[in-house]
């Protein structure tokens, strides 16, 4: 059986080729509808077809992939004013002769904790954030070395050194916050998987963030969900019904999506065979 991987946000799922008409770049130009299923963003035409396009986003993950990345570079913009408060408040302290009580460690500031726990599948963010380190750590160290050189009487030396630090360390630390968000915002290219039930017309859209690689998979190979999902944790009844199994990859699960099933009532729902 042959498959098509797709990601949205951290989950990987796959669609049956068959089930797939095209894929199109979301260019949010959808006709809104008055609708109750907060899933459905809009109709999209298709070969003449108005077609309803449902976010994957809020079905498996109860938001948004868009709304999760605007989330993340809003919180990049919050740690990144920080950073600017805290050298001007250094420099504040080095010229004027102020208390200085910004964070010291690297590991205490609010941005320092996150960066130590944040996790993402996003490959290009991540080696962005791995840049972060040095010159984050190297600006922090900056308050007990320059401070301690004022008390020492070297004001004019530790002068020197922030600025030249700031040149160099710092508007390099201001770049990486900005190409984080960039990379959130600027790079989330969303999908539109036009599917199919019949191999000619189409069902429904559905808005997913990347198109993964196609996988050709053996029927014992896909691992059945009925035993997962019958020990007692709950799963939402419209995501239940469109997930027909698991396939194994290589770090994780794909799990296989029918989107003919997703509105259908559990006793509506086809066999299992659909993976055939």
């Amino acid at each position: 059986m042959d498959f098509i991987n797709f990601k949205v946000g951290s989950k990987t799922i796959s669609l049956k080729i068959l089930d797939i008409l095209v894929t199109e770049r979301f260019e949010d130009d959808l006709t809104e509808l008055p609708n109750k299923n907060k899933s459905f963003i809009g109709i999209k035409d298709y070969m003449g077809t108005p077609t309803p396009v449902f976010d994957l986003g809020l079905i498996l993950n109860g938001e948004s992939t868009y709304t999760t990345n605007a989330e993340l570079a809003e919180l990049l913009q919050t740690r990144e004013k920080e950073h600017i408060e805290w050298i001007q408040s250094l420099e504040n302290s080095l010229v004027n002769n102020v208390p200085f009580d910004g964070a010291r460690d690297p590991h205490k500031c609010a941005f320092g904790q996150w960066h130590d726990k944040f996790k993402t599948d996003d490959e290009d963010l991540q080696l962005i954030l791995e840049r972060f380190s040095e010159p984050h750590n190297r600006i922090h160290q900056l308050a007990d070395e320059l401070l301690s050189k004022v008390q020492q009487g070297h004001k004019e030396e530790a002068l020197e050194i922030f600025e030249q630090e700031k040149r160099t360390t710092y508007t390099f630390l201001l770049r990486l916050f900005e190409s984080a968000k960039e990379q959130v915002m600027l790079d989330y290219k969303p999908i539109i998987i036009f599917t199919t039930t019949d191999g000619v017309h189409p069902h429904i859209g559905l808005l997913v963030d990347k198109v993964g690689q196609s996988v050709n998979v053996n029927k014992e190979d896909i691992k059945p969900l009925e035993k997962l999902t019958s020990v007692g944790f709950d799963i939402d009844p419209q995501t239940r019904n469109m997930m027909r199994g698991l396939i194994k990859m290589e770090q994780i699960h794909s799990v296989i999506i029918d989107p003919s099933a997703i509105f259908l009532e559990k006793s509506e729902r086809p066999e299992p065979e659909v993976v055939d």
